[in-house]
């Protein structure tokens, strides 16, 4: 019976929502958003800043009610999470600022005692390796040694979700690059599922296995970040074929000499738009960075 019930638990989704909708002062911040994670894989949120990408975190983790909608953890309600749950996830805000009267240390061990599979060793371990004064109070650390503090805090948790707002926000390269490997450690180790949102592509090269386009409240697309060059493409139009290009597309944009360039994706059967075959158009392969510009502007 219980590996029964492991074997059911592993098979529901860490996160998954549908038809999120949530609006502010009337302008859509969401916009019936579906998404699902599959356990252990490593989702990057990528948009530019104002897409909606916090809106849509607050909205998953029940911090947040949408107008519209539904987000569940671990097959419960967001909004009425049981404790059990809660202790299975962590989540790191953009701008940490809860606790900000105490100390580092006292902070962390105030957390760890909610936490059952708190790791100690791990907490004075990096908070020793990323040069972090353990009795120094919270409000006095720098923003990058605030964001460092709650990235440790949340892996000590062992969770087996891990959400993170722009987590290299406040990071300069170098300790940027040393939170990506730990978030990939953590991922391929432990084999835990990460969602973390950024608008800094590489950082979505380095640990991603999937992306999610994030623009204006809508999701565009996801993909795997290998699949990228594969399945997307710039298709550009002289003025005098403009007529024949795709209505589907992930953007278009019409320049000066009245020619077209569309972002598009190759269909089920893996060919691109019939306006690709044409004498005179052009596809250009695109690389990640060049397609969020390219999506994103």
């Amino acid at each position: 019976m219980n590996a029964m019930l492991r074997e059911t638990e592993s098979a529901i989704a860490p996160l998954a929502v549908s038809g999120l909708v949530h609006c502010y002062e009337g302008s859509n911040a969401l916009n019936g958003i579906d998404l699902a994670l599959e356990p252990g894989s490593v989702l990057g949120l990528i948009g530019r800043n104002g897409a909606g990408k916090s809106t849509l975190i607050r909205a998953m983790l029940g911090l947040l009610e949408p107008l519209a909608g539904e987000a569940r953890l671990f097959g419960e309600p967001a909004l009425q999470l049981s404790d059990a749950a809660k202790a299975r996830i962590a989540y790191v805000p953009q701008q940490p600022e809860a606790l900000a009267w105490l100390t580092a240390q006292q902070m962390l061990d105030f957390v760890g005692r909610f936490y059952p599979r708190w790791d100690k060793a791990f907490v004075t371990n990096t908070l020793e390796r990323w040069q972090i004064k353990p009795n120094k109070l919270l409000a006095k650390l720098s923003p990058g040694e605030r964001q460092r503090v709650d990235l440790i805090r949340a892996l000590a948790s062992q969770p087996e979700l891990l959400v993170l707002d722009e987590p290299a926000a406040a990071l300069d390269p170098v300790a940027r690059r040393e939170l990506l490997r730990e978030v990939a450690l953590r991922a391929g180790e432990s084999g835990t599922t990460v969602l973390f949102s950024t608008h800094i592509v590489s950082d979505l090269e380095r640990v991603a296995s999937e992306v999610a386009f994030l623009h204006q409240g809508k999701l565009l697309m996801r993909c795997s970040v290998d699949e990228t060059k594969e399945r997307y493409a710039r298709l550009w139009l002289p003025a005098r074929m403009s007529a024949a290009a795709p209505t589907q597309s992930l953007s278009r944009r019409r320049h000066d000499d009245g020619s077209l360039s569309l972002v598009v994706e190759r269909d089920a059967r893996g060919a691109w738009p019939e306006a690709a075959s044409l004498a005179g158009a052009r596809v250009d392969a695109l690389g990640l960075e060049d397609l969020f510009v390219e999506v994103a502007e």
